[in-house]
């Protein structure tokens, strides 16, 4: 057996498999949009888990075009502009029903998982 196979897998290896149900963890606390996803994401898991664009966004589409994601545009103007039509456009992200079912779905998934896992783990390693 060869080194890299006795590795433990990176955060972002175990994200992949967890990714909806992180976001969608993320998401059910409170509305937010890309960047503070990125920045709740990074608190969470004591900054193991960093988002890119790259990875966030698609995620993100995915979800919602599933129907577990309600968004809406905001307007951000900066303190000194008066003009309402300039500014840039922030997405806000919010769970839809079926994203709070979803979620508790992958909740009781993953704690079930776990919970299987740890029947073959020997009481001290």
């Amino acid at each position: 057996m060869s080194d890299d196979a006795l590795k433990s897998p990176s955060p972002a290896e175990l994200f992949k498999g967890s990714a909806d149900l992180v976001l969608l963890s993320v998401l059910a606390e409170a509305p937010l949009y890309g960047y503070a996803i990125t920045k709740q994401v990074a608190a969470k898991s004591g900054g193991a888990i960093r988002l890119t664009p790259g990875v966030l966004y698609p995620l993100l589409h995915e979800l919602e075009r599933d129907g577990l994601l309600l968004s809406s545009w905001e307007t951000v103007q900066a303190p000194d502009n008066d003009d309402v039509e300039r500014g840039r456009k922030r997405k806000w992200y919010r769970l839809s029903a079926k994203g709070r079912k979803r979620l508790a779905q992958r909740i009781a998934a993953h704690r079930a998982q776990q919970k299987m896992i740890e029947s073959f783990l020997p009481d001290r390693a």
